[in-house]
């Protein structure tokens, strides 16, 4: 049995959110196996990042600083974490399911020979091995897998458990990896981020979302705006919505999308994908309608209402108007 190599994530100058929750994720493993928890963090100038990563259930961490570090490569950050799986004996290496994690970690595992599980929200120890559940066909069933080599690369659906809370005791160790620049297949240019246009759903108070359970796009303005306007909410939609051009994708809500936690969040018609409750279920209060008793979108709801959308919603929209006079 290895260790675990937790690869945490810069953004915006700060350690990711999702990384202190694969500490979580970790920590669990490890009171549970008896693997020793690794981080790395890589990155410019990263020493205080990593000392702080340290003492909030990075454990041992392991600190790559290098000018070819301060961006995100792909080729440079393979080279950083093959050296920190190495130094750290790992045989369970954990990447956040963000856009550089699902980048890089088929690359990880490729050149480790080992296997490649992505998208998990939920790691178990089963008889002394681990089994990793991930959901498949848009959320409607969870796949239980297990590894079938002595190393697993892994990466986690951001919200899959609780930012690590706590202090522990860590340590910050140099981890010398050799970079050039002129090994690297790929040069970093700049970072454009997009003007901010339309919904901001994350400034809403209240929010009314709609799901593929509403059935067409005409739907939308039809049914589920009334509502939101009725209470002076603003309109959502999951992420299926949006993939098939129903509202364009500033209405998404989920970990693609926006995360909002609004003072009340109505769902119609959502399932209830990981995606999609990562999203939302920072909400002070969920009300989730769907006529499917079984959705996953109830596990989060503080109200349920198994019923016709098209029913409950026109009912709501009605009683709202009145009793507003």
């Amino acid at each position: 049995m290895g260790n675990i190599l937790i690869v945490a994530e810069i953004q915006k100058g700060q350690i990711r959110e999702a990384s202190f929750e694969l500490a979580t994720v970790a920590a669990k493993i490890s009171s549970e196996t008896g693997r020793e928890v690794n981080s790395l963090v890589l990155g410019k100038d990263a020493a205080g990042l990593a000392e702080a990563f340290s003492k909030r259930g990075g454990g041992k961490v392991l600190l790559a600083d290098d000018d070819l570090l301060a961006n995100y490569s792909v080729d440079a950050s393979n080279t950083a974490i093959r050296a920190a799986v190495e130094a750290a004996g790992a045989d369970l290496i954990l990447l956040s399911n963000t856009p550089s994690g699902w980048d890089v970690a088929p690359r990880i595992a490729a050149g480790l020979d080992a296997a490649f599980i992505s998208d998990c929200f939920k790691i178990e120890v089963d008889g002394g091995n681990l089994a990793f559940t991930r959901r498949v066909f848009n959320g409607k069933l969870d796949a239980r897998l297990s590894a079938q080599s002595d190393v697993a690369v892994v990466t986690m659906q951001p919200g899959c458990a609780a930012p690590f809370d706590g202090s522990t005791d860590g340590s910050v160790t140099p981890l010398a990896v050799s970079l050039s620049a002129d090994a690297l297949r790929a040069k970093f240019v700049e970072i454009k981020a997009s003007e901010s246009t339309g919904v901001d759903l994350s400034k809403a108070e209240i929010i009314v979302s709609g799901g593929r359970g509403v059935g067409a796009p005409e739907k939308f303005p039809e049914v589920i705006q009334p509502l939101a306007d009725a209470l002076g909410g603003a309109m959502g939609a999951s992420r299926p919505v949006v993939d098939a051009g129903w509202l364009p994708h500033e209405y998404q809500v989920g970990s693609s999308g926006q995360v909002v936690t609004p003072k009340l969040y109505i769902a119609a018609g959502i399932s209830g994908a990981i995606q999609h409750l990562v999203g939302m279920k920072g909400s002070n209060y969920i009300i989730a309608i769907n006529k499917d008793p079984d959705a996953p979108i109830f596990e989060v709801a503080n109200v349920g209402v198994v019923g016709d959308l098209f029913e409950v919603v026109p009912a709501l929209t009605k009683a709202v108007t009145e009793a507003k006079g």
